[in-house]
């Protein structure tokens, strides 16, 4: 059994929010109090990378410790590998009781959902088809969930692109309210032992159905658009991929009406989320829990939305895409209204709670233990990865298809362009180098002066430099992280 002193876990995850859908990473018009509140109670890390901009793959990295190309789920179809070294098996050989709330997609091998005691899983559709859960019931009626999810299946597309729609159920059966109420009960009726929760939360990822009280509170008047460059993917310097991805996923031309619509049911979700986070945090404090409590908030990836003239995702490794809201705290024993400026990653999360919690980390976890929130020293770059090795699907194979190309186009390519490739990046705080072995363009962003990626610079004389640096570092870390899995020894 976990000792008196060890602390409770508690991990909540989003899904593609990206880091910028917050006032607290720069955002004007979304203010998101209650992640206010957890930074002021804890530490913020300015600089948060996902390992992979993908669902699957971030998450089974999350959970191991390891990046992708050594864990081998580098596609959503491909989930938590057999055998592998994960937090939840650590915790569960330590006596916490487990449980995951909200949305899955990481694990599936019987072993590994064994470890969890409740178990009680909703994604971005509703309820699964076999809604079972254990541990625990739904606190609200499946006639409700159903009903409140339906229209994420039936809703008009306002073009061929995207489509967004509010409606008017009772806010605790959407995910979003279900999967925080879910949480409080947990706290109630669990938090007496010793617990590791995650808590994932599937929105803000489509479809984008948002309450109408929370859509409202952005109306268009509200909403600042992230600046365009004109033909910015009519520009040569402009990779193939990136190129193809802006064909499908491409506002420019839709109507702003529309475009500010979307983006009123995305930032309304995030307020959502954070109302929920804020219902989560005051259970804690009601049931004098949150002082032996660790409490991680995050997202899995990016999107869009808005940037780059582009809605939701794809292989691209822009700002928008890859940087992720990150904040711990721990009352008294984490650093309270702390924020971090050093580089920071997903991978890094499980090795800094089982390093908090005085546990070995296991030598197959890539991830390093955050600065700030222990006594590890800073870093200055950190890095993501994209594909599996497969053929590039190129601007040729997207004229293949019927127009017009949009929503459609991308589910029906989804798969080739997932394992398209072998996209690795770096990140400092002032640069961003982006590396295609299979032969597409690289791409190098003078963060400093452009902030919002607009400009590939990496043919640039006076970049040569820093190019060269960037290459090296990206070089070192592909080599120091080729295998991660420990080989037994005679």
């Amino acid at each position: 059994m976990p000792a008196a002193s060890q602390p409770n876990l508690l991990v909540i995850m989003t899904d593609q929010q990206k880091a910028t859908a917050s006032h607290l990473y720069g955002n004007a018009f979304c203010e998101t109090p209650a992640m206010q509140r957890l930074a002021d109670e804890g530490t913020l890390f300015r600089h948060a990378v996902t390992p992979h901009p993908l669902c699957a793959p971030a998450r089974i990295s999350f959970w191991t410790g390891q990046w992708p190309h050594s864990h081998g789920g580098r596609r959503n179809e491909t989930l938590m590998p057999p055998g592998a070294t994960h937090a939840f098996r650590l915790w569960k050989e330590a006596g916490y009781r487990t449980g995951l709330i909200g949305k899955n997609h990481c694990f599936e091998q019987p072993d590994d959902l064994a470890l969890f005691d409740v178990w009680c899983e909703i994604s971005h559709g509703g309820l699964p088809a076999e809604a079972t859960t254990r541990g625990m019931e739904w606190f609200r009626p499946l006639a409700g969930i159903h009903a409140a999810h339906e229209l994420r299946r039936t809703m008009t597309t306002q073009n061929p692109r995207f489509s967004y729609a509010v409606s008017d159920f009772p806010l605790e059966d959407y995910s979003t309210g279900l999967v925080a109420g879910q949480t409080v009960r947990f706290l109630e009726q669990f938090g007496d032992e010793p617990f590791a929760l995650w808590v994932s939360f599937p929105d803000p990822h489509e479809p984008w159905v948002c309450p109408r009280s929370y859509a409202e509170q952005f109306p268009p008047e509200k909403i600042e658009l992230p600046p365009w460059r004109e033909g910015e993917f009519d520009d040569p310097r402009a990779p193939e991929r990136n190129r193809v991805l802006y064909e499908m996923l491409g506002v420019r031309n839709d109507r702003i009406e529309d475009v500010l619509g979307l983006m009123a049911a995305y930032y309304g979700m995030v307020r959502f989320i954070d109302d929920g986070l804020g219902q989560i945090l005051d259970a804690l404090e009601r049931l004098k829990l949150r002082e032996n409590t660790m409490v991680v908030f995050c997202s899995d990836h990016g999107d869009f939305m808005g940037e780059h003239a582009m809605q939701c995702k794809g292989g691209a490794f822009y700002d928008c895409l890859t940087r992720v809201p990150l904040l711990f705290s721990w009352p008294g024993r984490i650093p309270a209204g702390a924020v971090d400026e050093s580089m920071a990653n997903l991978v890094d999360v499980v090795p800094t709670l089982l390093t908090l919690q005085g546990m070995a980390v296991p030598r197959a976890m890539h991830g390093q233990p955050l600065p700030t929130v222990t006594d590890a020293p800073p870093r200055d770059a950190t890095f993501a990865e994209y594909g599996a090795g497969g053929p590039p699907f190129r601007m040729a194979d997207l004229e293949q298809l019927p127009q017009p190309w949009g929503r459609h186009t991308l589910i029906q390519t989804l798969r080739w362009r997932e394992a398209e490739g072998r996209r690795k990046m770096v990140r400092t705080r002032a640069w961003k180098y982006v590396h295609d072995p299979m032969g597409d363009r690289d791409e190098l962003y003078d963060l400093a002066n452009d902030p919002w990626e607009l400009v590939n610079v990496v043919d640039e004389p006076q970049h040569a430099g820093a190019l060269a640096a960037l290459r090296l570092r990206l070089a070192d870390w592909a080599i120091q992280t080729e295998d991660a899995q420990p080989v037994p020894l005679p």
